[in-house]
Order: C-alpha cells, then structure tokens, then sequence
C-alpha cells in the first residue's frame, strides 16, 4: 500500500506560478512511475504530466506542454509539479499518481495507476 499526500495547491493570479507536490509513504518510492492527473469542476479527470521511475523521461498533455514541468526526489519520496504561465483554465483539483506496472504507451490513461492521492485545489484567478 502507498499512501500519497499531496500539498502546495493555492490560489495564483493568471500568468502566475505555483509548485505542487505529493510525498508517497513508501521504501520503494524509485519503483513507481508517477503521474499528474487533475479534475476541473464538471468535467473528468485528465491526464497532466508522466515521469519515470528514476526521472528519465517525462511526458505531457499538449495544453500544459512547455509551462509545466514534472519531477522528482527519490531521496525525499517526492513528485513536484512546477506550473507556469497559468491560466484560469488550469484550475481544477490536482491528483498525484502511482503506478508499479504501468505500460508507457497507456502512461496517459487513469486506469494504468493505482495509487492515488486525496488531491490539491489550485485555482487561476483572471
């Protein structure tokens, strides 16, 4: 079982920054790939940012490609989400992810992960 937590979430003017993370209780935290997932009201959750199990490789939806950025601290059992540049349309609750057997051509589908998070609210204001 893995227990995530994340934290960091807020409210930020648009064109503004905000860094989220999420700590995983576990002792093999380097044998999960992880993963950004949000839910704005209304509508499903979708997919956000993808990182390997050492930080390898990264992956992103098209509409935070090039202002966000996915990473990670093995050392600190920790997955952060740099978010830049936002907009009103970022808002949403934001959920980490992890995943022990995901297959890298599904690394964009929820159902691949199944460790999830309680989620952090961010909210754009215009």
């Amino acid at each position: 079982q893995v227990l995530l937590v994340e934290s960091g979430g807020g409210l930020v003017q648009a064109g503004g920054s905000l860094r989220v993370f999420c700590v995983a209780s576990t002792h093999t935290f380097s044998s999960y790939a992880m993963a950004w997932f949000r839910q704005a009201p209304g509508k499903e959750r979708e997919f956000v940012a993808f990182i390997t199990w050492r930080g390898e490789s990264t992956y992103y939806a098209d509409s935070v490609k090039g202002r966000f950025l996915i990473s990670r601290d093995n050392a600190k059992n920790t997955v952060y989400l740099q978010m830049n540049s936002l907009k009103p349309e970022d808002t949403a609750v934001y959920y980490c992810s992890a995943s022990s057997r995901v297959r890298m051509y599904l690394r964009s589908n929820e159902n691949e992960y199944n460790y999830w998070g309680q989620g952090t609210q961010v909210t754009v204001s215009s």
